[in-house]
């Protein structure tokens, strides 16, 4: 039975440049969410615990194969806590920033 080579990875500019890209287009779609951050996402008052960058981990905790970041948000009113990977959109408020 043959084998199939598969092609060696492509290193070149153009693969950085579009790391880079798709690098600001997750820290948009994260937007001013870090940890200890208070906002308001329409339905809910929350409080971010913590953001997850890493794809691996992200994809395992929100079971899904194209997430590129998990938040973890704490619903203030319920106590509850969950993963998310809404993106930020312009109805979500920042209520109480942190300085990192």
């Amino acid at each position: 039975m043959p084998r199939i080579a598969q092609a060696p990875p492509i290193t070149s500019p153009a693969t950085t440049q579009a790391d880079e890209a798709l690098r600001r287009v997750t820290a948009g779609q994260i937007g001013p969410r870090t940890p200890g951050v208070v906002y308001y996402d329409g339905g809910r008052l929350v409080e971010v615990k913590a953001v997850i960058t890493d794809l691996t981990e992200a994809r395992r905790v929100l079971r899904r194969n194209a997430a590129r970041f998990a938040v973890l948000i704490e619903d203030l009113h319920t106590g509850t806590s969950r993963y998310t990977g809404a993106v930020w959109t312009g109805s979500d408020r920042v209520l109480k920033a942190v300085q990192v």
